[in-house]
């Protein structure tokens, strides 16, 4: 098969990460087309209807043959279907879409923690704000999504401690992203709740000792966390 093509940002992990993990898990190949030299022309005709036309609205985008496909959600709808990273049943699938949906709500109030008032202006601008909306999450947010999702994994009939089913699914590896980000960005709220999502925890290392998972963990291939992506670590936020 030819390599899918990736569109997403090259110097932050960000929405594009959960693509790249179930890329990665599934050994298939694909084209970062962004990290190579003068690949950003190629992300920004994704986007541009006068080039495309079905174009996104914003990166991850990918490229399978003629579909063109943006949204990470939708992304993974589709890597699922045809990688082994979702059931075969209807039902199935879409349990697996609806809970990388309320993934990505997380993802999108994890990202307004540092950016409450407007994505255009910098976090230096809206500190004060940041703090306040920083301290629900930590206090209410947080415990509320990883709950939801602890009780997922205890109510999963399957076996093997995965979210669908008795086996791997991409929204066991987006679970994995979510909770490395959120110890990226808040390590004191995490190292205290943790405790609490015993299940969650143990799914993550399921998924960091998966040897694609891990051969992709340990190369350049993985972007590290910084504060340009949507996982940010400001400890001022974290206290």
């Amino acid at each position: 098969m030819a390599p899918y093509i990736l569109y997403y940002w090259p110097s932050i992990q960000g929405r594009g990460e959960f693509v790249r993990l179930a890329l990665e898990e599934a050994g298939v190949p694909y084209n970062d087309v962004a990290r190579n030299k003068k690949g950003m022309p190629e992300l920004e005709a994704s986007l541009d209807a006068a080039q495309e036309p079905l174009p996104a609205f914003a990166p991850p985008v990918l490229r399978a043959g003629e579909l063109l496909i943006g949204q990470a959600a939708n992304i993974l709808l589709f890597l699922g279907a045809h990688h082994g990273l979702a059931p075969r049943n209807e039902k199935g699938r879409l349990w697996c879409n609806q809970l990388q949906l309320t993934i990505a709500d997380i993802v999108a109030e994890a990202h307004d923690t540092h950016h409450p008032i407007s994505v255009n202006d910098y976090y230096e601008d809206q500190k004060k704000e940041a703090k306040a909306r920083a301290k629900d999450f930590r206090a209410t947010r947080i415990p509320k999504f990883l709950g939801y999702f602890e009780k997922v994994l205890e109510n999963n009939p399957g076996r093997g401690g995965f979210a669908v089913g008795a086996r791997l699914t991409y929204v066991d590896l987006s679970l994995f992203q979510l909770v490395e980000g959120l110890r990226y960005a808040f390590p004191k709220t995490m190292a205290q709740l943790e405790p609490q999502w015993p299940r969650l925890v143990a799914l993550c290392e399921t998924v960091r000792a998966r040897p694609n998972i891990a051969a992709y963990l340990k190369s350049k291939r993985r972007i590290p966390f910084n504060e340009d992506g949507i996982f940010r670590r400001y400890p001022e936020l974290d206290k």
